[in-house]
């Protein structure tokens, strides 16, 4: 191999961009470790949260970005394409990698105007974008403007992808669907199926009706109701900021019902899925659901809506069941089917999951997008 020139040897200064610093560090890391291992700067442009010091610790520069996550007020916008024109310019990365609905919009805004190459991954659609009227037709045209002229555009699912292009926002040569935001295998490794008599599920999400946190409940009440040796639990926080948050005294009634238990949040979710004998998320559409893919590649199997999203990690009937969309009904037959599993078929199930999650969703290809996508765009890669 001739040797690199200087300028090629020369790193790279990737900036990163999202709506809260925990994104980056839940989500992002295949990334990080990669940029970071060949010693490019990594600088990430976030609201800052408890997570910054382990970003910092990973080697990463992290400057607080204010910003509201929530809603496409048109006057935020522009306060937020204005504040990232500021870092842009002072930090002058080579390259901007953005995720989260605000940050790929008036991060792409602000990086044509800086002329920097920006690289945003389409993580789901938000609440605007699925509501119809004139909200989603403010959603589609900045989506259609600030992407008009981006070489890739990452998506996280086929569904998202086959929208954005019948609605015409990007262009089909722009497009390239991604597994997700890959998974650790080594990190997330198949667990030991637990044993007793009495089921559980568990839902891994935060406390939002989008989530389908109302369905699981009515779907757990009707089998509590039947006698099934069943327990319903959910993992994850309240978030009083999202306007479809389910209220903590919702939340308390049902815990004194005895339909479900809420374990609070947790900075590490696999003893949870370990201890689990089903991941549930009833969700009304995802991009890439990482609770079902850290549970898959746990070896759990899974049941979830028949939604974009979930349906490309479910694999009806081999790695999980499907249900349908905002029905507890529905959900309720799916955990009476995997209450009529013996635990070898359960087993197998989670088996199957783990194959699907080495074969399709292994980390490593995460990386390789983003590194063909770096030599497009600034001709060199990770």
């Amino acid at each position: 191999m001739a040797p690199q020139s200087s300028a090629e040897a020369q790193p790279l200064h990737v900036m990163l961009t999202v709506n809260a610093a925990w994104n980056i560090w839940n989500f992002r890391q295949p990334i990080l470790k990669a940029l970071l291992s060949k010693g490019h700067r990594v600088t990430v442009l976030a609201p800052a949260d408890d997570s910054v010091p382990k970003l910092q610790e990973m080697g990463c520069r992290v400057l607080p970005l204010e910003m509201s996550a929530k809603g496409l007020n048109p006057l935020e916008g522009l306060r937020l394409r204005r504040t990232c024109v500021r870092a842009f310019r002072q930090e002058r990365p080579d390259i901007v990698f953005s995720y989260t609905i605000k940050n790929n919009l008036f991060g792409a805004m602000a990086a044509r105007t800086c002329s920097l190459p920006f690289l945003p991954n389409v993580t789901g659609l938000g609440t605007a974008f699925l509501s119809g009227g004139a909200l989603q037709r403010v959603a589609e045209g900045l989506y259609r403007h600030a992407f008009r002229s981006l070489p890739t555009v990452f998506f996280q699912n086929e569904d998202d992808r086959a929208l954005f292009l019948s609605r015409r926002l990007v262009r089909e040569e722009q497009t390239e669907v991604l597994p997700g935001s890959g998974i650790d295998l080594e990190r997330f490794a198949a667990a030991p199926f637990p044993e007793g008599p009495e089921t559980r599920f568990l839902m891994v999400a935060r406390l939002l009706r989008d989530k389908g946190v109302r369905e699981y409940v009515e779907a757990a009440r009707m089998l509590k109701a039947e006698g099934a040796q069943a327990r319903f639990q959910i993992l994850g926080a309240t978030d009083s900021e999202n306007r479809t948050a389910i209220s903590r005294e919702e939340l308390a009634e049902w815990e004194a019902e005895g339909v479900i238990e809420h374990l609070g949040t947790a900075p590490d979710v696999r003893p949870h899925i370990a201890s689990a004998h089903c991941i549930v998320l009833p969700s009304y559409r995802e991009g890439a659901p990482r609770t079902l893919i850290e549970a898959a590649a746990m070896a759990r199997p899974l049941i979830a809506t028949d939604v974009p999203g979930c349906k490309s990690v479910v694999d009806h009937a081999a790695n999980g069941l499907l249900c349908k969309v905002r029905s507890g009904a529905s959900l309720a037959d799916a955990f009476r089917r995997f209450l009529a599993m013996d635990t070898g078929e359960r087993r197998e199930m989670g088996q199957t999951g783990r194959a699907k999650m080495a074969a399709e969703y292994d980390e490593g290809l995460i990386v390789a997008a983003y590194e063909r996508a770096m030599v497009q765009m600034i001709g060199r890669g990770v």
